[in-house]
């Protein structure tokens, strides 16, 4: 499956202004429903991003189709990664450890930032170097 690459950046931009309300508010809550955002399409595949529905729905149609596409698979790795960091984050938020919260709500912050602002998917790096590792061919 191929993705809109700037529909993986409107969802970081979301998930931007999420990351930074929880890590304002220490909202456990918060930072559980983000998990949720996560889950989806890392369990089910990208078509069920939410933020993704929302970005085909309101944005996509107003602008024109996109120069270029990327593979969906890093990108679904790095929605694995998020769902790691928000679970934890809101273990640490919901059961008193306020510094783990935290501290796993700003890595995943300043991950979802770095493609917000600048297209730089920390996720799909790891995916790379992984399958790299692995021995595996990347494009």
């Amino acid at each position: 499956m191929q993705l809109d690459p700037r529909g993986v950046r409107f969802a970081a931009t979301v998930t931007t202004v999420v990351l930074a309300v929880v890590l304002i508010t220490g909202s456990g809550r918060l930072a559980l429903a983000q998990a949720v955002v996560f889950a989806l399409p890392a369990l089910f595949g990208m078509r069920f991003s939410p933020y993704g529905a929302l970005f085909r729905v309101a944005v996509r149609p107003r602008l024109g189709p996109p120069t270029e596409t990327e593979d969906a698979a890093p990108v679904r790795f790095s929605q694995t990664v998020g769902l790691v960091f928000t679970v934890v984050a809101a273990a640490g938020y919901l059961s008193g450890l306020t510094a783990l919260g935290v501290v796993a709500t700003a890595f995943a912050l300043a991950a979802a930032f770095l493609n917000a602002a600048f297209g730089f998917c920390l996720g799909c790096e790891m995916y790379g170097l992984l399958a790299r590792a692995r021995g595996a061919r990347t494009a």
